[in-house]
């Protein structure tokens, strides 16, 4: 049974998958990553990668979804019908599953720094390292913020595609870029933030080594939200009139966008106020207070931001329950209320270690690594490069090339050379770079470095 419920415009579709991929990935990786990476010469990098091999295989999540109006496992059984290839739509789902119950734990620490802010403990005086590691370590405030994250997703799913998400991301993401020039404007005007703007834009291509070209590779790859069917889940809500490459271009520079920003309002002020950009994870939580108690009405745009990052994240955690709670209720939306409320509680439940994985289970590990820790590196170094690697030889190497060409050339206006140049892509140069960034999580690449 196909999809019934669509997206009621392009722009709706195109906010709302902008908003599964722009994250934490974008705001709080991102920097800390370029910041690490040497800067400038990192996002060259990440913005090559993401045009030549997330674009590619974001395309090809989106002929899935919109080729079979299905959800994620169905899609592939409509497709390879008694074949292996359906377990690719439910590891994605149960990806999605696991990825939620972790992500909604770094989602309730940002709700948790918008209450600091408004309430008064983030001031001049605060030890922002301690005031992080206590919010973390906290069980009460670690699962109650958690909670209060999940509800907020569970609100917005319940209410369906055009109703909830749809029209959740029509307001959030505007709200999202708005702010943030705002921000970055402000940023700028700091005395000597001009040396923040060189570090991210002006390469020094003598700082690049085979460790910031794999990095760069794997920021470009997982800023998209590849590999783990939500963007098979999304374009199942599409029809034969939206240009996908359109549609996917969009939403490749909306994120790109988002991450140059990000930097614009991290970098300039960090440089400005003497603090360093290499600070790693802990950039936006424990330093990124501390930059803006030296800017005037620092309290309030530092609440500003958080309400941003809450934004940015919120939007990614909706695509990852619409994803489990589409497999789950196979078009019958009469169910959706009831689904979402105990799949969301359950990921909820599965979330809780991490969430003490900072606190009353840090001395708790599986395989060297804490709840949240294990979870995370089972999702982005294994499941997320092995879905999207199977997705790219799905489509460019078992489905019928004439299929798939004359699907990806509806709605489109683009010269047939170009949906050839991208089939390509698909076939040749994503699942290399793939299995590349897949050899360097593993550490098989240790030798280059």
């Amino acid at each position: 049974m196909s999809i019934s419920s669509h997206w009621t415009s392009k722009i709706g579709f195109i906010l709302s998958a902008a908003g599964s991929a722009i994250g934490l990935g974008a705001i709080w990786k991102f920097p800390y990553t370029a910041g690490t990476n040497g800067g400038a010469v990192f996002f060259l990098l990440f913005l090559v990668f993401t045009v030549l091999i997330g674009l590619p295989v974001l395309l090809a999540e989106f002929f899935i979804g919109r080729r079979t109006q299905r959800n994620a496992v169905d899609a592939f059984k409509a497709l390879a019908p008694k074949s292996m290839w359906p377990w690719i739509g439910r590891m994605g789902v149960a990806a999605c599953f696991i990825l939620l119950s972790f992500y909604s734990v770094v989602g309730g620490w940002v709700l948790a720094y918008v209450v600091h802010a408004f309430t008064g403990e983030i001031a001049p005086d605060t030890d922002f390292k301690q005031l992080f590691g206590a919010t973390i370590s906290n069980p009460a405030v670690a699962i109650g913020y958690q909670s209060l994250f999940m509800l907020l997703t569970i609100l917005v799913v319940q209410n369906g595609i055009s109703q909830g998400i749809e029209k959740a991301s029509r307001y959030l993401m505007p709200a999202l870029f708005i702010v943030f020039l705002l921000l970055a404007a402000r940023s700028l005007m700091l005395p000597g933030a001009m040396e923040g703007v060189s570090f991210l834009l002006k390469p020094d291509f003598s700082a690049v080594t085979a460790d910031t070209v794999l990095t760069a590779l794997g920021q470009a790859f997982f800023s998209l939200s590849l590999g783990v069917s939500a963007m098979i889940t999304y374009a199942a809500y599409l029809d034969d009139k939206q240009d996908l490459f359109r549609s996917a271009n969009s939403i490749m520079w909306l994120n790109m966008l988002v991450s140059l920003l990000a930097g614009l309002v991290i970098f300039p002020a960090v440089f400005a106020l003497g603090f360093q950009p290499g600070e790693g994870p802990g950039l936006i939580f424990a330093v990124l207070p501390a930059v803006f108690q030296k800017i005037p009405f620092g309290t309030v745009l530092f609440a500003v931001f958080m309400l941003l990052v809450t934004f940015a994240t919120l939007t990614s955690a909706f695509a990852m329950l619409e994803t489990v709670i589409a497999a789950a209720i196979h078009n019958n939306e009469q169910r959706r209320r009831r689904v979402t409320w105990l799949a969301g509680l359950a990921i909820l439940m599965v979330g809780i270690p991490s969430a003490l994985s900072f606190g009353a289970m840090s001395e708790f590990t599986l395989f060297g690594k804490t709840v949240f820790d294990l979870w995370d590196y089972l999702i982005t170094s294994w499941i997320m490069p092995i879905g999207a690697l199977t997705t790219a030889v799905f489509v460019a190497w078992v489905l019928p090339k004439s299929s798939v060409l004359e699907h990806m050339r509806q709605g489109s206006t683009l010269p047939a050379k170009i949906v050839v140049v991208w089939y390509h892509a698909l076939r040749y140069a994503a699942p290399v770079a793939i299995l590349l960034v897949f050899a360097n999580t593993l550490g098989w690449l240790d030798w280059l470095k």
